[in-house]
């Protein structure tokens, strides 16, 4: 197998949490949400969506159990920005950031990254493309 790059991450949130899901993903850190299927009862999921190739489902349900150490540490998604505009960013938007690290590696090697939280407890790592 010749893998590219990852297609989709499923993440569970609170069964009332798609508004907060919305704000956080698409109003604080400016990615795209497409909900139309979700919104219209045909599908049980809404996206994030992360570039041309890549989203995030989430996915509204009562069995939802906040992330742990145990079940989950955090996904990653590479951006166009610098570590620093990436705070800037974030500052102005009102998101508290984890932490900062310089060169953290990755799948396309080091650089900076932002860790934030959503708030349903998963970990985002912003990290600057290399």
């Amino acid at each position: 197998m010749n893998a590219r790059h990852i297609d989709h991450v499923n993440l569970r949130i609170p069964e009332d949490g798609a508004d907060e899901a919305r704000e956080f993903y698409g109003e604080q850190l400016g990615f795209g949400i497409e909900d139309a299927l979700y919104a219209a009862d045909e599908k049980p999921f809404f996206d994030v969506r992360l570039s041309a190739t890549a989203v995030i489902h989430l996915w509204p349900t009562e069995e939802f159990e906040a992330p742990a150490k145990t079940n989950y540490d955090h996904v990653a998604v590479v951006v166009e920005e610098s570590a620093a505009e990436i705070e800037a960013e974030l500052a102005d938007a009102g998101v508290e950031v984890e932490k900062s690290l310089d060169s953290p590696l990755g799948a396309t090697g080091e650089a900076g990254a932002v860790y934030v939280r959503d708030p349903f407890g998963y970990r985002v790592e912003l990290k600057s493309r290399v």
